[in-house]
């Protein structure tokens, strides 16, 4: 007869072993490209160029004085994000030949130096598009569209809201709440004279990247309790410094 000593120790083995199990399971469901909602970010030109860091305008010239974008990420609820999902996908300008105006436009580069932003969406693509669950001409297809549906230069104006001027942070998520539906996150940096001033608004969309939702958690950032929403038509980038001198 088998000992209950023996017993008591094949049972202890067996648990540990579903133990074991369970554990390699539930690391394989939560893969690496797994994700839970986007971020659409979209930023202020003025404010990326009036830090230290300055600008350089791209190839095809200045932007106009509208918010661009920076990026469509995936994310998930503990606050976590994939990236890099793809090794092998690589950024291919033919599968966007029909977008470049397009996104030379809205999702310009203000990187220095100059480029034509083929660099810029090379990353977004391969950082965030990879894990996006879209293929490479309907990531950035999705995320022009969701820029022309928030249209954030114009809910800020018709809420009054102006460049050139300083607002509180409350007043501008108001304004954005009540134009898109939804509530943003803003995200700022500090310009030359060490004012804060608005960078980049925050909306989130769904896992689909069909349609805006409140956001699950909110990056991590603080703002001064007035902020500058600095005219872009004022600001001067490194390349046409460089022209001045």
């Amino acid at each position: 007869m088998i000992s209950k000593a023996k017993m008591k120790s094949s049972a202890s083995m067996l648990f540990r072993l579903l133990v074991v199990l369970q554990c390699v399971t539930v690391f394989c469901l939560a893969r690496d490209d797994d994700f839970d909602f986007f971020y659409l970010v979209q930023q202020w030109p003025a404010s990326y160029c009036d830090t230290k860091r300055s600008c350089c305008y791209p190839t095809t010239g200045k932007p106009a004085e509208d918010f661009s974008i920076h990026g469509l990420w995936p994310n998930r609820n503990d606050g976590s994000w994939p990236s890099n999902c793809d090794d092998d996908a690589s950024f291919d300008e033919s599968e966007v030949s029909d977008l470049i105006n397009r996104m030379q436009k809205d999702w310009p580069s203000l990187a220095c130096p100059s480029s034509d932003g083929v660099r810029f969406w090379t990353h977004e693509w391969e950082k965030h598009g990879t894990c996006s669950l879209l293929n490479e001409r309907q990531y950035f297809q999705t995320a022009l569209d969701l820029k022309a549906k928030s249209n954030l230069l114009q809910v800020l104006k018709d809420a009054g809201i102006t460049p050139g001027k300083f607002y509180t942070v409350e007043r501008i998520k108001d304004a954005i709440k009540e134009g898109v539906g939804y509530t943003p996150f803003v995200e700022c940096n500090v310009d030359q004279s060490r004012n804060s001033q608005l960078y980049q608004v925050y909306l989130c969309v769904d896992s689909s990247a069909s349609d805006f939702i409140e956001c699950p958690v909110f990056p991590h950032g603080r703002c001064g309790s007035r902020i500058e929403f600095p005219s872009f038509s004022s600001s001067t980038s490194e390349n046409e410094s460089r022209d001045v001198l």
